[in-house]
C-alpha cells in the first residue's frame, strides 16, 4: 500500500462508478490533493456487476442533459486513458403491450424531442424490423432511440479512476474509513485502517464526499448525515453463446418488468420484478467483495416464463449464468446528489437505483462544479439530497419502501401515482377528520395528504390511467365549491419555520428578496434568491412579533429551505427552528370564506381590519388561533393557523358551521388545478435555482430600494434593466379534451422552444392549463404573444390561447373582494 497523505482537500468514499467519476472530474478542474478509498477494490461493490446500459432519456430536461453528458463522456474515455470502455451506441426500443403504455412511451418520445435527445415512435412492424428476434403478437408501439448504448461498467469505472490518477489523485484500494471526526456543521477529517488491520491512520480533509454506494446510509451515519437507501437483490441471467447472434439493441419491455441486452452472442435478461427483495437488513457482511447472492429461481421463473413467449429464440437457449447481486434504491428512486443538509462540508453521491452506469458521468461532473463554485451549476431537485427527510432514515421504513421501488423502474408511471409501502407515518392533526370524510390521500415528504375526496359508495382508491381518472369529477366538484362557495382544505404538511432573535428581519432582508421591514401582522409573499437570481426558495413571510416571523414553505422543500437559511446565517443573531408539526392549518377559501368564519369567530375579517395579505390573532369556537389572509387557489380565503392541540375542536367548529353553508371538504388535487388557473407558479417546476425571478414573473416581489444589499440584488437589477431572457406563459389548450401533466413540447409558429413546467386541467376555464417559459431575450412581450403557440399532447399538436396575466381574475378582484 502506497503512503497516504496526512491532508488533502477533499477525501471520496467509495471507489465505484460514481466515486471515480467525482474524482475525475474534479481533477479535470484542477484540484489537486484530491483522496479517494476504497474499503476492498475498485468496483467490487455493485459497479462490476450492472448491466451496463446506457440511455439518454430521464425524466427531467436537467436528469436528460446529465445522461446524454455520460454516453458522450463515455464514447471518448478510452482514447484519453487508453482503458477499453466497451462503450457502443446500439440504440434501444422500448415496446408497449397495452395503450396505456403506449401512451406513456409516446408522451416520454415528445418529452425527448424536448429536451434535444434523438427519438422515434415505431409501430410494432417497426419494431420486428428493428428487433426481429420479438414476438409482436400484442405489441402496441415502440420507442427508437438510435444513440442509447451499452459499455462494460468496471471498465468505464476504471478509466474515470486512471484519468483521476494521471492529473493527480491519489486512488488508494483496501483502505476502510473507520469513522470521521466533526466539530459542529464542518468534518475535519477521515480515520482510517488497511484491510489487512496493519496499518491505520488519519487524514485531515477540508471536505468528504460519500460515493459508498450500498454503504452509504452507514458512512452517512458516521459523518452525521441521513443518506436513505436500502440493498435490494438484483437478478439477470446471461444465456449460453446462441448461434448467429449479433449486435442487438438494447431492448426493454417494461410490460413484462423485463430488458435484454446482446452480449458477445448471448443474451442478458434483466428484470425489475413488482415484489423485490431487500437484502441486509442487519447489515452488509465485512467480507463483502465481489459477492453474488443466492440464487432465487422460483422469484425469477415469472420474468424468464414471459422472456421467453416475448423471445422465442431463448426457449434453445440455455442459461450460462443466473445472477442475483445487491443494488441500492432510495425512497422515491431518484438518487442522493449534494450538499447534505446536516453538515456545510459532506457531500453525497449514492444511492442510484440501478442506473448508476448511465448517471454517474453526468453526476460526477454536476457534483464537482457544484463543489468548485458553491452553487448548483443548474436545477438538481430531483436528486439534491436535501430533499430527504430525517425519518426516511429509518431502517425499518427503508426495508418496507425498497420492497416497492425496485419495481416501479418498470411500473407504468402513471400521472399522480401513489407510493403504496411504508405509508402513514406522518399525520396531520385532521388526518382522523378527513378520513372519516371520505379522503383519499397522497403522500409527500411523508406527510399523508388529503388529495380528494370520494363520494359515499365510491372506492377510496386510485385508478391510474392517462386519461381521466377515476378522481377527476370529484376534484372538479371541490374546484367548483372554492370557486362559486366555500371550500376547506388541510394544509398542515407546509414547512413552518420561527425566525426570531434580535437580527431576524435584518437577517431576512439579507437573505430574501422582499421588504421585511413591516409592521407586526403584515404577510410578505417572497424568493430566496442565490446570487444569479434564481429563486431558491419560494414562501410567505408573516411577522409576529418585533423579532419574531414565520417562514411557510412548501412541504417538499421545508428542509432545504430551513438548511439555505441556516446556512446564510453568518454573524446574525437569529435561532431557526422548525415548528410545523405544533400548528395544524385549515384553508377556508372561496366567495362565501368570509362568512364562514363570522359564523365561528366574534373576530372582524372586514378589508378595514383584516385586508389581503395580513394575520390576525383570532377567537375560535372555544379555543384561539391565528389566521393569515393569503390564498394559492386565487379566492378569498384564510389560512387558518391552530395549535396541535386544539386542531380537533377547530376543525368540528368550523365543519358544524359550515353545513349550512354547503361548505365541502377538497383535497390537493383542487389546490393544484385552482393554482394553475389563476397563474401561481410552483416551486420545483415552474421556478427552480436556474430560473430568473424576473423570468419567472417575480420580480414585483424583489424590493431593490428596501435600503440594503440582499442575495442576488445586483442579478435583479440587471435583468430588470435588460428585460427576460424568458417569460413564464400561461397556455390553455383550445381542446378541452386532451390532458397536460408537464414536461409536453411548446411549438411556437411551429418550431418546438421549450416545454411545459406544469400542468392541470382547468375546471373553470374548461380545458387543460399548462405553464411553460418561452426564450423571448431583446423581445418585446407583444411580439411573444402575437406568435401562434401549440402544445404537443402525445405526438398530436393542440392549438392553445396564451398569456403573461392570469387567465383567471387577472386583477386579483376576487382574492381582494
Amino acid at each position: 500500500m502506497n503512503q497516504l497523505p496526512q491532508q488533502a482537500r477533499v477525501v471520496i468514499i467509495g471507489g465505484g462508478v460514481v466515486g471515480c467519476s467525482v474524482a475525475y472530474h474534479l481533477t479535470k478542474l484542477g484540484w489537486q490533493d484530491v483522496v479517494l478509498l476504497e474499503r476492498k477494490q475498485l468496483t467490487s461493490g455493485t459497479t462490476w456487476h450492472a448491466a451496463g446500459l446506457i440511455a439518454q432519456l430521464r425524466a427531467t430536461a436537467n436528469m436528460t442533459k446529465l445522461a446524454k453528458y455520460s454516453q458522450e463522456l463515455y464514447g471518448a474515455l478510452e482514447a484519453e486513458t487508453g482503458v477499453a470502455t466497451g462503450f457502443k451506441r446500439c440504440g434501444s426500443i422500448t415496446v408497449a403491450l397495452t395503450e396505456e403504455r403506449r401512451e406513456e412511451i409516446f408522451r416520454q418520445a415528445a418529452m425527448a424531442r424536448a429536451f434535444g435527445v434523438e427519438v422515434e415512435e415505431i409501430s410494432p412492424d417497426e419494431v420486428k424490423a428493428r428487433y426481429d428476434h420479438l414476438n409482436i403478437e400484442d405489441v402496441t408501439a415502440g420507442v427508437w432511440l438510435p444513440r442509447d448504448g451499452q459499455g462494460d461498467p468496471a471498465n468505464i469505472a476504471l478509466a474515470l479512476a486512471k484519468g483521476a490518477r494521471q492529473r493527480g489523485a491519489i486512488i488508494q484500494e483496501r483502505v476502510k474509513v473507520s469513522g470521521i471526526q466533526r466539530e459542529g456543521r464542518r468534518v475535519t477529517g477521515v480515520d482510517w485502517h488497511s484491510d489487512d488491520g496493519q496499518q491505520q491512520g488519519h487524514i485531515a480533509c477540508d471536505m468528504v464526499v460519500n460515493c459508498a454506494g450500498m454503504w452509504g446510509h452507514e458512512v452517512g451515519r458516521m459523518a452525521g448525515t441521513n443518506v436513505p437507501l436500502h440493498a435490494c437483490e438484483h437478478f439477470y441471467i446471461v444465456t449460453e453463446a446462441i448461434a448467429g447472434l449479433t449486435q442487438m439493441p438494447v431492448l426493454r419491455v417494461p410490460d413484462e418488468c423485463a430488458y435484454f441486452k446482446e452480449d458477445a452472442g448471448k443474451i442478458l435478461l434483466g428484470a425489475f420484478e413488482p415484489n423485490a427483495k431487500p437484502w441486509a437488513m442487519t447489515g452488509i457482511p465485512e467480507s463483502f467483495e465481489f459477492d453474488q447472492l443466492p440464487e432465487d429461481f422460483d422469484h425469477f421463473e415469472p420474468i424468464l416464463e414471459a422472456a421467453v413467449n416475448r423471445m422465442p429464440m431463448l426457449v434453445e437457449a440455455g442459461i450460462h449464468t443466473f445472477f442475483n447481486g445487491p443494488e441500492s434504491f432510495t425512497p422515491d428512486d431518484a438518487y442522493h446528489l449534494g450538499l447534505a443538509p446536516e453538515m456545510d462540508n459532506v457531500w453525497v453521491a449514492a444511492g442510484f437505483n440501478s442506473i448508476g452506469i448511465q448517471s454517474a458521468g453526468g453526476a460526477g461532473m454536476a457534483l464537482a462544479q457544484w463543489m468548485e463554485a458553491g452553487e448548483k451549476p443548474f436545477d438538481l431537485g430531483d436528486v439534491d439530497i436535501s430533499r430527504m427527510q430525517p425519518f426516511q432514515g429509518n431502517r425499518h421504513y427503508l426495508f418496507e419502501r425498497s420492497k416497492e421501488t425496485l419495481g416501479l423502474l418498470y411500473a407504468d408511471h402513471f400521472p399522480y401515482r401513489q407510493k403504496a409501502s411504508a405509508r402513514g407515518v406522518r399525520r396531520t392533526p385532521f388526518h382522523h377528520q378527513l378520513k372519516e370524510q371520505g379522503a383519499v390521500f397522497g403522500e409527500l415528504a411523508g406527510w399523508e395528504r388529503a388529495n380528494w375526496f370520494a363520494a359515499p359508495g365510491q372506492d377510496k382508491d386510485y385508478k391510474y390511467s392517462w386519461k381521466r381518472q377515476n378522481w377527476f369529477e370529484n376534484s372538479a366538484e371541490e374546484h367548483r365549491a372554492v370557486r362559486e362557495n366555500v371550500g376547506m382544505y388541510d394544509m398542515s404538511s407546509f414547512g413552518k419555520i420561527r425566525v426570531e432573535g434580535p437580527d431576524a428581519e435584518a437577517f431576512l432582508n439579507y437573505i430574501g428578496g422582499g421588504d421585511y421591514s413591516v409592521p407586526v401582522g403584515k404577510i410578505v409573499y417572497t424568493q430566496f434568491l442565490n446570487h444569479t437570481g434564481g429563486i431558491e426558495a419560494d414562501v410567505t413571510v408573516t411577522r409576529l412579533s418585533e423579532t419574531a416571523y414565520l417562514v411557510v414553505t412548501p412541504a417538499a422543500t421545508r428542509l432545504a429551505d430551513q438548511t439555505w437559511m441556516m446556512r446564510h446565517r453568518g454573524a446574525f443573531n437569529v435561532v431557526i427552528t422548525d415548528v410545523t408539526a405544533g400548528e395544524g392549518v385549515l384553508a377556508v377559501m372561496g366567495p362565501n370564506a368570509r362568512a364562514l368564519l363570522r359564523k365561528v369567530s366574534p373576530n372582524d375579517f372586514s378589508n378595514a381590519v383584516n385586508p389581503f395579505g395580513t394575520a390576525q390573532e383570532i377567537e375560535i369556537g372555544m379555543g384561539l388561533a391565528r389566521i393569515h389572509r393569503v390564498t394559492y387557489v386565487g379566492e378569498l380565503g384564510w389560512e387558518v393557523y391552530v395549535s396541535s392541540d386544539m386542531a380537533g375542536h377547530v376543525f368540528e367548529t368550523l365543519w358544524q358551521a359550515g353545513q349550512d353553508l354547503d361548505l365541502k371538504l377538497c383535497g390537493m388535487h383542487m389546490m393544484d388545478s385552482c393554482r394553475i388557473e389563476k397563474g401561481f407558479r410552483h416551486y420545483g417546476h415552474d421556478i427552480t435555482c436556474e430560473d430568473h425571478v424576473v423570468d419567472a414573473g417575480l420580480g414585483f416581489a424583489v424590493k431593490l430600494d428596501k435600503g440594503c444589499d440582499f442575495i442576488g440584488r445586483a442579478a435583479v437589477a440587471e435583468r430588470k434593466e435588460s428585460g427576460p431572457h424568458n417569460r413564464l406563459l400561461q397556455f390553455r389548450l383550445t381542446d378541452p379534451e386532451p390532458l397536460l401533466f408537464h414536461n409536453e413540447p411548446i411549438l411556437r409558429d411551429g418550431e418546438c422552444v421549450g416545454y411545459l413546467s406544469s400542468g392541470n386541467y382547468g375546471h373553470t376555464l374548461g380545458a387543460a392549463i399548462g405553464l411553460g417559459y418561452v426564450p423571448c431575450k431583446g423581445e418585446a412581450a407583444a411580439d411573444v404573444l402575437a406568435s401562434t403557440y401549440e402544445i404537443d399532447v402525445c405526438g398530436t399538436r393542440v392549438r392553445a390561447e396564451v398569456s403573461l396575466k392570469p387567465l383567471y381574475d387577472p386583477k386579483s378582484e376576487r382574492v381582494k373582494a
